[in-house]
């Protein structure tokens, strides 16, 4: 692990070893870190590189993990409507200069992989895997994020994700305040979405409690390839509810790429 300085801010991340195939570059959940990809069969990542031999890249945005913190996160430092646009359009172009990487395959789930999307709609990439990505909101969304507010409040949420963040609260409230603001509610990157031309798979659970399946279906893009994974028995982390799926989805997907 180490902390490396992209725009002023010191970010955690972590690399793993592989091939000389483009990397894979995980982008974590509105609450995940690097550590929260750890699964109950290891790090996830590392199973994936390992499958597949090509190299990772795991990092935690700015106020998640062990990253710098967002000062004053529910004031002045409060997230805007586009902070996913500004994550994927400054803040990871940035990091992959750093990291001299040009064209990555990017692996977001959930507001990672909306982001994923994001950078793909203007950036340069091998391809694109986006698990339970967010493309619009949906009253479903707002529902469970809404019952996350009240774990967190009176739940067990906080004790639990204190494991994972240096600082729990701004973590969770920049992602919570955000998300159930009027702002936010239209949220849209359908039109960017359409402009993707690397080949995009996008797998979600079918008993995905902060989208229906509707938020793959209406990704669509208009020029590349496009596969669809719809997974039983699985809620909004395909990962860790189904890892083995998840993962040959994802090696099978890989291997028809490669030279």
């Amino acid at each position: 692990m180490e902390k490396l300085d992209i725009l002023g801010v010191q970010l955690e991340v972590r690399l793993i070893p592989g091939n000389s195939q483009a990397p894979i570059v995980f982008l974590h959940e509105g609450l995940g870190s690097v550590a929260m990809w750890q699964g109950r069969d290891g790090f996830w990542p590392e199973t994936v590189c390992n499958l597949t031999g090509r190299p990772g890249v795991v990092w935690s945005r700015r106020g998640y993990g062990r990253s710098d913190p967002v000062p004053d996160v529910r004031g002045a430092g409060r997230l805007r409507p586009d902070y996913m646009h500004h994550e994927a359009w400054t803040v990871l172009p940035a990091l992959l200069d750093r990291l001299g990487v040009s064209r990555p395959v990017l692996l977001g789930h959930s507001d990672g992989g909306s982001i994923a999307l994001l950078h793909a709609s203007r950036h340069p990439v091998a391809a694109c895997i986006v698990m339970a990505p967010h493309v619009i909101v949906e009253e479903v969304s707002i529902r469970s994020i809404e019952q996350a507010r009240q774990a967190f409040e009176s739940g067990g949420l906080r004790e639990r994700l204190a494991r994972y963040h240096a600082d729990v609260d701004g973590a969770f409230w920049q992602w919570n305040d955000i998300w159930l603001s009027p702002g936010f509610r239209t949220f849209d990157i359908r039109g960017e979405c359409r402009r993707i031309s690397a080949p995009v798979l996008a797998l979600q659970g079918e008993d995905d409690a902060y989208g229906t399946l509707r938020q793959i279906e209406d990704i669509a893009p208009t020029q590349g390839p496009f596969r669809m994974e719809k997974i039983a028995a699985c809620g909004h982390s395909p990962h860790r509810d189904q890892p083995t799926q998840a993962t040959h989805l994802v090696a099978d997907f890989l291997a028809d790429l490669s030279p």
